[in-house]
């Protein structure tokens, strides 16, 4: 047997990795041989993971909490697995799936139900990643239609703001310098103008 490596990965750096980390410790990896990325898993361009990449060997073992911890694209997560498996010889053990466990099972039965539940877990890790930015999309639409407004919040106009905005409309000030006299950016001027001139229902 080779040398045995932790891979840890949260989706930024606001999320704990702690209860990986032990994970990782109660299988007796040592401190030096984790590697933590702190960032989606839409991909693999991850910098320690690029770095665990090159370190293995033939017969090493990588150990990941969960299989949405090594990646969350499908395509991607099979591709790599192939690529540490079969392309490195190194193995890997999912510690919250005892059956993705290269390890054991070598022969052609083990290696196939491994196969299967890889293809099944990856499949849910990202089908649940569409699922949510469908849902986030939902909220969303779902709130604007009751009439509630995403960003920042715009700031009050000025007091002199109709004043000045109805000598625009009547070609008495430039936009520059309305937008000055109101102390304004030109393209907020401009975009405030507009909204407060179809309020009242009149052509620009």
């Amino acid at each position: 047997m080779g040398n045995i490596y932790g891979y840890v990965r949260v989706s930024d750096r606001n999320q704990n990795e702690d209860r990986q980390i032990i994970a990782m410790q109660q299988m007796e990896v040592p401190k030096h041989n984790i590697y933590t990325d702190k960032q989606s898993g839409k991909d693999f361009n991850r910098p320690m993971y690029r770095q665990l990449m090159k370190k293995v060997r033939p017969d090493d073992v990588i150990f990941i909490k969960s299989i949405d911890r090594l990646g969350r694209n499908y395509e991607e997560i099979l591709e790599q697995w192939k690529v540490i498996t079969k392309e490195k010889k190194v193995d890997i053990c999912v510690l919250d799936m005892p059956l993705l466990d290269t390890r054991r099972g070598k022969d052609l039965m083990g290696t196939f139900l491994a196969d299967i539940v890889l293809a099944l877990l990856s499949y849910v890790a990202e089908n649940e990643r569409i699922n949510i930015r469908q849902r986030q999309a939902e909220g969303i639409a779902a709130a604007k239609e009751r009439g509630v407004r995403f960003g920042r919040t715009p700031r009050p106009l000025p007091e002199n703001f109709h004043e000045v905005c109805q000598k625009w409309c009547m070609k008495k000030l430039s936009v520059t310098e309305a937008a000055r006299e109101c102390g304004m950016p030109q393209t907020t001027f401009y975009e405030r103008a507009k909204v407060y001139e179809k309020s009242r229902n009149v052509e620009l």
